[in-house]
């Protein structure tokens, strides 16, 4: 199954407008609100059909999607696990993928930036990689096109942990416990380089977010969440202009824009420097587990959601490759308290995660 499969690739709210033949559908408040010259309520047929239509947008997958190259299995999936929480894959052995990406911390790490190689700050941001399963490109720039190469690069990285691939494979292949592992994962292959990557994958494709409120509420709970986190949805996906980035049910397209911070790195530009709106672009992060996630932005500048909703209601940083769909939104301070309530449904209650025993 591709990892696109679920993705969608176009704002809900004009079609929804369309669809009830009404102007101005981003003035739709949950209540009473006043479209064009047309009234509705919560409760009116017409209304009822436009927030189904978006709930639908929004509908949990029934599966989740492993590449055709790199199939599910419980064994390789074991064995990521233990590789994913292993210190010994560092140069130092003082760093696993788990010091970043921490099921405690949304499988991010708490931090404003990453901390790598002998402790020195990185430049961005440690993302998390809760349900990088339908992810369509990777790292905050999109350097990287799948998760088996996002595996592999910070892994070998100087600045991160700073383990050149040869020597990893030795001091692997040194530990006599996880040869029969790799031998049983990967029949007739055992330890590689591309296996390595294929475990740690498969494992962190099954880090995926739980049932939320919100969750139940698409599916028909109508005391999941608040009347006021419903305002909020519908803020969500009209006036504040937040779905026509953040989309379907993990709430990213994996586009990338400037949204306007006070940053000189050029993020996606650095590939692309021909392309004025993608100089400082960065990739749009899913918003599931996002109470869990802070500090935020690719530089972690912004310390709560809070911060980020008066951002993005004054509009960023006026510049050429600003993207068109950043600016100022005049919300009032309900509508950011009722935004705020949405947002918050979009947390679950995360299984706890045991550390798995280690190879010897």
């Amino acid at each position: 199954m591709p990892v696109s499969i679920f993705l969608r690739s176009a704002w809900c709210g004009p079609f929804v407008a369309a669809s009830l033949g009404l102007i101005g559908f981003a003035n739709l408040g949950f209540g009473a609100a006043i479209v064009g010259e047309t009234r509705l309520s919560a409760q009116g047929p017409k209304a009822t059909a436009a927030i189904d239509v978006m709930k639908a947008e929004y509908r949990r997958p029934t599966l989740v999607p492993f590449p055709k190259e790199n199939p599910y299995t419980p064994e390789k999936a074991a064995l990521g696990k233990k590789l994913y929480f292993d210190t010994r894959i560092s140069i130092t052995s003082a760093q696993s993928c788990a010091s970043c990406h921490s099921p405690g911390f949304g499988w991010g790490d708490g931090l404003a930036v990453g901390v790598g190689h002998g402790m020195a700050q990185l430049g961005r941001r440690s993302p998390s990689i809760i349900n990088a399963a339908w992810g369509a490109i990777f790292m905050w720039d999109g350097r990287l096109a799948t998760l088996e190469e996002q595996a592999l690069g910070p892994i070998q990285a100087p600045g991160e942990m700073n383990m050149p691939i040869d020597t990893l494979m030795a001091r692997l292949a040194s530990i006599a416990e996880y040869k029969p592992l790799f031998d049983a994962s990967f029949p007739g292959t055992g330890l590689k380089p591309n296996t390595l990557a294929e475990a740690i994958a498969t494992y962190e494709r099954t880090a995926v977010s739980e049932q939320a409120p919100f969750d139940s509420w698409i599916e028909g709970h109508e005391q999941a969440i608040s009347e006021e986190a419903k305002r909020g949805f519908i803020l969500f996906n009209t006036k504040a202009q937040c779905s026509g980035c953040h989309e379907g049910w993990n709430f990213t397209n994996d586009g990338f824009h400037d949204i306007g911070l006070a940053s000189a790195d050029l993020g996606r530009g650095q590939f692309l420097p021909g392309v004025v709106k993608m100089q400082q672009a960065f990739k749009t992060p899913g918003l599931r587990e996002i109470a869990r996630r802070g500090p935020y932005m690719h530089d972690g500048s912004m310390a709560t959601l809070e911060q980020v909703v008066d951002h993005y209601d004054r509009g960023g940083v006026d510049r050429p490759s600003r993207s068109d769909l950043m600016k100022p939104l005049g919300l009032t301070g309900q509508e950011k308290s009722e935004l705020f309530a949405f947002l918050k449904t979009l947390t679950s209650n995360l299984n706890p995660t045991t550390v798995p025993v280690l190879p010897r």
